[in-house]
């Protein structure tokens, strides 16, 4: 079996840290884990990338990690820190002449053609179509998939407002944007010895769209993650701070984490 890698390309939430301002909030601007730009991973194996979201840091992140192409993107929702860079996109569609297949639920793919219905079309040589959309449809979710040589499980996730997507690759899974898991998706990740999740919540009691570590702790209760990265970081969630608070098998994570899978 080949190695993958997986790189967490940004672990910020929607504004990023620092914050437009210059705004570092409780994050202290010494601690180099703690400049977040907004949330997004990449998996590649020796012949497959496949970019999980394309948000608005996405080409400081893809020179910052050397990502020259991508095989596929699979997006896990459509708020625009997760889809307002794929614009970016176009440059790989010119220089390697081929579309980029992107794979999402259908509320997801909706939205994309929606807010940029030109990168669907043929306009002119100048402007060329960019994007082939696959829906991931109901009875696709928590069962495998694979573009190229990676084989990955997507999974419902509650984003309070919305339906997000998780994905699990091998042994690690990647869950960011949701406040709750169901039955099914906690089937999914049984068994996973990462996780990589959204803990934006903090201490909060309640949040709409984000979970709490209390509640990490308790999904982590079923899914047995040996090791948990928290995602989505705000600027009140210092990395030195939390990292102390956090119990054994827990850390924050941070822009550029690899983990060979």
């Amino acid at each position: 079996m080949s190695a993958w890698t997986f790189t967490l390309l940004g672990c910020g939430n929607s504004a990023g840290t620092p914050s437009i301002g210059n705004h570092w909030g409780a994050c202290d601007p010494n601690e180099p884990r703690n400049r977040r730009s907004r949330a997004a991973a990449v998996v590649q194996s020796a012949k497959t990338t496949l970019l999980v979201d394309a948000g608005p840091d996405l080409r400081e992140q893809a020179n910052r990690e050397g990502i020259a192409d991508a095989d596929a993107v699979l997006f896990t929702h459509a708020h625009s820190d997760h889809i307002a860079g794929v614009e970016e996109l176009r440059v790989f569609r010119v220089r390697h002449k081929k579309l980029v297949p992107i794979y999402g639920d259908r509320t997801t793919m909706d939205d994309l053609r929606t807010r940029y219905d030109y990168l669907f079309m043929e306009r002119n040589e100048i402007y060329p179509e960019v994007l082939t959309p696959n829906i991931i449809r109901e009875d696709q979710m928590n069962a495998e998939m694979t573009v190229g040589d990676i084989t990955f499980i997507p999974f419902v996730q509650d984003h309070g407002t919305c339906q997000s997507l998780g994905y699990r690759f091998r042994d690690l899974a990647y869950s960011t944007d949701m406040v709750d898991l169901d039955q099914q998706a906690l089937e999914t990740l049984s068994g996973v010895k990462i996780w990589i999740v959204d803990g934006a919540a903090y201490h909060m009691a309640y949040n709409l769209v984000h979970a709490n570590l209390k509640k990490v702790y308790e999904l982590n209760e079923i899914v047995q993650a040996s090791q948990v990265y928290i995602t989505h970081l705000p600027s009140f969630m210092d990395y030195q701070t939390l990292k102390r608070e956090l119990p054994k098998g827990y850390e924050p994570a941070w822009d550029g984490l690899k983990i060979t899978l």
